[in-house]
């Protein structure tokens, strides 16, 4: 039978979300014995570290990662795994109680699977204005009827997200020695305050590297508990340039790299900016800057 490795990433966690976090696990109807729960604490501040009591799992541990960054938090719970099956759960996921059953299930039913999440739908802390719906998607709210799946690595359709997301052990690996060997000289994550983004993607296409598919599962379910600061025209600002940014350098670093702008370019992004209106200009410009300073990165690597 396939084991699994529950893996969960935390910096200065939300005590209530990481609360119902933990709640969701303990709730899980996979059997104990198969499976395993590893928290990092990623360079949490003093006194915000996760305080929840896992004690009710015979083989939870708690492992302290000093380098800031999720890339490194990934790394750091993938080298501390056993599993066949590793499972990577967000510190404001709150999983369905057949989760890992369902994921172990996928697992056997479609060898041919790398790497696949599963839906997520919201839980708003308040009412979000109906303005920022169509920014939904990069708060990863994801909800869908049928399974879905590809062997391209850059398919938005079938790409996986980070909450929930599960890995072949050898596409983990493979995504352990290109940091290792240093083929990616940049970090694809939340690091801080920084709202980067894309380790989760690059991640999920070392499946594809290895000769495997992505996909999304309509039976894998969670809620992603959301906060009032994150539906705000700054935040989501912040998050557009982060994932631009982030985009830009992962099509890069596996061979798509953007071409330049150019003038006309250029003038074609103004003008879609300047015919935009409140408040989603801001949130467009953010977007073209962030895939911008990517450019100009790129181009002094």
């Amino acid at each position: 039978m396939l084991s699994l490795s529950v893996i969960v990433c935390t910096h200065n966690p939300r005590d209530d979300y990481f609360a119902r976090c933990v709640a969701g696990l303990e709730a899980q109807t996979l059997s104990r014995d198969r499976w395993e729960l590893i928290v990092i604490d990623n360079a949490s501040a003093p006194g915000r570290g996760p305080h929840e009591d896992v004690s009710w799992h015979p083989r939870a541990r708690l492992v302290h990662e000093a380098t800031l960054g999720l890339t490194p938090a990934r790394l750091r719970g993938i080298r501390e795994a056993t599993g066949d099956i590793l499972m990577f759960v967000d510190d404001d996921n709150v999983l369905d109680a057949d989760f890992l059953e369902t994921a172990l299930r996928v697992a056997a039913e479609k060898p041919f699977l790398g790497a696949w999440s599963g839906q997520c739908r919201p839980e708003f802390e308040t009412r979000p204005p109906e303005w920022t719906r169509r920014y939904w998607g990069n708060l990863v709210i994801r909800e869908f009827d049928a399974d879905v799946w590809s062997n391209l690595p850059r398919l938005a359709d079938s790409m996986p997200c980070g909450a929930g997301l599960c890995v072949r052990r050898p596409a983990a690996e493979r995504y352990v020695a290109l940091h290792d060997g240093r083929a990616r000289a940049f970090q694809l994550d939340r690091r801080g305050a920084a709202l980067l983004s894309g380790g989760d993607n690059d991640l999920a296409a070392c499946a594809c590297d290895i000769g495997l598919g992505v996909g999304l599962i309509s039976s894998l379910r969670l809620t992603h508990l959301i906060s009032s600061d994150r539906v705000t025209q700054e935040y989501l600002a912040r998050l557009a340039y982060g994932i631009h940014f982030s985009s830009t350098l992962l099509d890069s670093a596996r061979g798509l790299a953007s071409k330049p702008r150019g003038l006309a370019g250029t003038i074609a992004d103004l003008l879609r900016i300047v015919r935009t209106r409140r408040p989603h200009r801001r949130i467009l410009k953010a977007a073209y800057d962030g895939r911008n300073e990517a450019m100009r990165v790129l181009a002094n690597l």
